[in-house]
């Protein structure tokens, strides 16, 4: 049984929740002049933010996410 959805079937809702249980993204930011990380959720929703990539990464990895980074 083929279930393929296309994404233009899917209503604004159901697009922000794709992978909102599989991925987080990490921002490169600034925050009182230094660089920061900052952590979302798959629908945007900011988590946390942490003062090194690796880590943000590592933080996103141990909580079973895969992290992406958005340029």
């Amino acid at each position: 049984m083929n279930q393929q959805v296309t994404l233009r079937a899917l209503s604004p809702q159901d697009f922000r929740m794709l992978g909102v249980n599989d991925v987080a993204y990490v921002v490169k930011g600034h925050k009182e002049g230094k660089e920061i990380f900052e952590i979302h959720s798959a629908d945007g929703t900011a988590i946390t933010a942490m003062s090194n990539h690796d880590v943000a990464f590592a933080m996103v990895r141990q909580n079973g996410l895969e992290p992406l980074s958005v340029h």
